[in-house]
């Protein structure tokens, strides 16, 4: 049974691209540029001031979680992948059974390398025990 095609990524498909929003510095950007520009028979009012400060200070807050967010995240991750260090672990097809013997991590996975030198991707039916 061929099963490759179901596993596989469509050739139609289309890759994901880099979200359309605006980032802190362009925001910045924007903010200042608007400042400077403003028509001089009509201000920007103060109210109007407030609020985009406002919202730089939301998007500032944002940015700053967001990388505190990725560090833990990536703590997480280490530290549940040295947990699989000298445990038994077989791959999800059954083909490689083994003693961990390191981790690798990266930013997309974890990858297993055994005493015996062959390594197996950690994730979704990987048995480790």
């Amino acid at each position: 049974m061929n099963v490759s095609t179901v596993t596989s990524t469509p050739q139609n498909q289309q890759t994901a691209s880099a979200p359309q929003t605006v980032d802190y510095q362009s925001f910045l950007r924007l903010l200042v540029a608007q400042m400077k520009n403003q028509d001089p028979t009509s201000p920007m009012e103060s109210t109007d001031y407030v609020a985009q400060l406002a919202t730089f200070s939301q998007v500032e807050q944002s940015v700053q979680m967001n990388s505190k967010l990725e560090q833990i995240l990536a703590a997480s991750a280490l530290s549940q992948a040295g947990g699989v260090i000298g445990r038994e672990i077989t791959s999800a097809d059954g083909s490689v059974t083994g003693i961990v013997k390191e981790v690798k991590l990266y930013s997309d996975g974890v990858i297993a390398k055994l005493e015996s030198g062959q390594e197996v991707v950690v994730g979704p039916g990987v048995v480790i025990s």
